[in-house]
């Protein structure tokens, strides 16, 4: 009993907030500066060939002489056919993108469609990707939507009949009744673009020039003088797990991390404090293009735990003696139900234990689930961790339910629900909470600049209840309403 009178009210001293943390944090997200995100900034994808056919597009194929899609029957581990009048999943492919015109395609299954044998009979069998599984789509000049497919045996996918779907055809016409010409259509144009995406589109000649360039002009020190000056006190990086490799496996490119440290430097110029947060994970928790996903399927779990818990280590090791570091999160937006609250809780527990190998002050952040309706499930066990905050993200957006609300509807809800949903998550002897993201847009068409000023004031004012504070999303975006950047200098916020 002395001996735990002695400790309780160390660590009490250990987790209380430091008057140099500057809480409640007013911070902003730097999204799409180390892990990219295409839609922020689409010019990126500009000079790439071939860019509506990047890693994860989902392609259908229309045979043009029997009016059929192809099909990976039972959504994978047997044959393709060629009898499907509509489509759907098993009719659905996903690029594998080896360069500009060479490509894997994965099926339901994930299995790989390939040649079975180094023959002519096609298949979607093979779990991995080689050259029986790689495929060369061939565009027809006047209409691109127009393909022809070459397999490694240099002959062509053809559609001999709706059960009989061979690689075997040597001619070179295009027309309708050809078997071996197809109508490719794109399912889900721009869905995914990630870090993934951008580095293996621009390939391994251009990328590391592509991606420097961004890194040196994206984010500047005089961006972070913007950003004290107009009342901001911390960012929140967003990085992917190949920052802790040199080189990363391929195809992402060795910089960000030298990039990182000016950040910390530039931080620790203008008085800001800097949360590193793990955005983009291996082997993907949500499958969206920011998780750094090849493909969109979300793929993280057990067997990644220690790969990962290596990363926060790296992290944790280079930055814990940094006066400028604030907080480490060691997971963004982890997906339910793919990732279970068990290994979860797993994973934060190994990951908060490194960071805590060297640092005592330093607050972990562990982030919600997306897609799970209780929104305290990680509050007991984070209660029994030392200087730990829960991140959640508010969004009046990516639901229905936001489709019909106008601009004083969305208002209310800020004062009414998200108020009432930061009190659930929010306990006097338990974790802190971080709004680690939000923004000023919204579903509302038409709004008046006044309708944003007050929209954005009114999550100001809620969000700044949360202990740890918020993060606003993103500071610089093309589109405007998501550019902390913009909305200050255009009066839509002021801090």
């Amino acid at each position: 009993m002395a001996y735990y009178l002695l400790v309780f009210p160390l660590l009490l001293l250990l987790c209380a907030p430091s008057p140099s943390l500057a809480q409640p944090f007013k911070a902003v997200n730097l999204g799409n500066w180390f892990v990219n995100e295409g839609w922020m900034d689409p010019s990126l994808y500009d000079g790439m060939p071939n860019n509506d056919l990047l890693d994860g597009t989902q392609v259908r194929f229309f045979s043009t002489r029997l009016q059929k899609f192809l099909c990976s029957e039972n959504g994978g581990g047997t044959i393709l056919v060629a009898n499907r009048p509509s489509a759907s999943d098993w009719e659905t492919f996903r690029l594998w993108r080896i360069n500009e015109t060479y490509f894997n395609f994965r099926v339901f299954n994930k299995q790989f469609v390939g040649l079975e044998d180094q023959g002519n009979k096609v298949t979607a069998f093979s779990d991995t990707a080689g050259n029986p599984e790689t495929f060369q789509i061939i565009r027809k000049n006047d209409d691109r939507s127009i393909v022809r497919l070459q397999a490694s045996n240099g002959q062509f996918l053809q559609a001999i009949s709706e059960t009989l779907v061979t690689a075997d055809y040597v001619g070179s016409g295009w027309d309708d009744g050809d078997p071996s010409v197809f109508k490719m259509t794109i399912v889900n144009p721009n869905a995914i673009r990630g870090e993934y995406q951008l580095t293996n589109g621009y390939g391994p000649d251009r990328a590391p020039q592509v991606l420097q360039d961004h890194w040196n002009s994206y984010i500047t020190d005089e961006d972070f003088r913007f950003m004290s000056a107009n009342g901001l006190n911390a960012v929140r990086i967003p990085v992917g797990w190949w920052i802790a490799c040199d080189p990363p496996p391929k195809p992402f490119v060795s910089g960000s991390l030298k990039a990182l440290d000016n950040a910390f430097t530039w931080a620790q110029e203008y008085g800001m404090k800097v949360i590193v947060d793990l955005h983009a994970i291996q082997g993907s928790q949500n499958g969206n293009g920011h998780s750094g996903t090849r493909d969109g399927y979300q793929e993280w779990g057990d067997s990644n735990i220690q790969d990962t818990v290596a990363v926060i280590d790296f992290l944790a090791e280079r930055y814990a003696n940094n006066t400028s570091l604030a907080a480490i999160e060691l997971m963004n937006e982890p997906m339910a139900p793919g990732i279970s609250l068990d290994t979860l809780k797993k994973y934060y527990q190994a990951g908060y234990d490194a960071v805590r190998k060297y640092t005592q002050n330093a607050y972990v952040i562990l982030s919600n689930r997306l897609g799970n309706a209780d929104a305290k499930e990680l509050l007991s066990f984070a209660s029994s961790l030392q200087c730990v905050a829960i991140d959640v993200h508010y969004y009046n957006l990516f639901s229905d339910s936001f489709s019909n609300m106008n601009a004083q509807q969305n208002i209310d809800f800020i004062h009414n629900q998200r108020s009432s949903d930061l009190d659930t998550v929010t306990t006097a002897n338990g974790p802190s909470i971080f709004v680690g993201e939000w923004t000023g847009e919204w579903e509302v068409n038409g709004a008046s600049m006044q309708d944003y000023q007050n929209f954005a004031k009114a999550q100001i004012e809620v969000y700044g209840r949360a202990q740890f504070g918020w993060a606003y999303w993103a500071y610089k975006c093309a589109a405007n309403y998501w550019s902390l950047k913009w909305m200050i200098e255009n009066n839509y916020i002021k801090l």
